[in-house]
C-alpha cells in the first residue's frame, strides 16, 4: 500500500473552520479516549480493532462515501496511517493521516485536548 496525504495539526485546525464537510475517524481504543479527546462535532470514534473486526461495515453511515473527506488520528499517527492507506486501497478517495497524532495536535494547537 502507498502511504497516504498527511495532514498537520495546524492545517486541521485550520480545515476545521473552513471545511464543514470534514469528518475525523478516531481509531484509538476507548481508554486513550478517557485520556485526550478531540472534541469537536467533525470527531467520531471507532476503535481500530473494530475495523480490524468488522472492516468497512464498522464505519459510521456519514463516513460510508467514498468522496467524504476524512481525517484519521491516532495517538502519534503510526496506526492511522496504516487505516488511511487501507481506506484509500478500499476507494476512498480523499483520505488523510493526522501527522503525529492526537499529540501532536494537543501539543501544536490545543493543549486541553489532552496528553499521555
Amino acid at each position: 500500500m502507498n502511504p497516504p496525504p498527511e495532514i498537520t495539526p495546524l492545517e486541521l485546525y485550520s480545515q476545521l473552520q473552513e471545511n464543514p464537510n470534514l469528518l475525523i475517524l478516531d481509531i484509538r481504543e476507548p481508554y486513550e479516549w478517557t485520556r485526550a479527546f478531540l472534541q469537536h462535532p467533525a470527531v467520531l470514534a471507532l476503535p481500530m480493532s473494530e475495523l480490524a473486526a468488522h472492516g468497512v461495515d464498522a464505519l459510521p453511515p456519514q463516513m460510508r462515501e467514498l468522496q467524504q473527506p476524512l481525517v484519521i488520528l491516532c495517538h502519534h499517527g503510526e496506526r492511522s496511517r496504516v487505516v488511511a492507506a487501507w481506506l484509500l486501497a478500499q476507494g476512498w478517495q480523499q483520505v488523510y493521516n493526522l501527522r503525529g497524532g492526537i499529540d501532536a495536535y494537543a501539543r501544536q494547537v490545543d493543549g486541553s485536548v489532552g496528553i499521555y
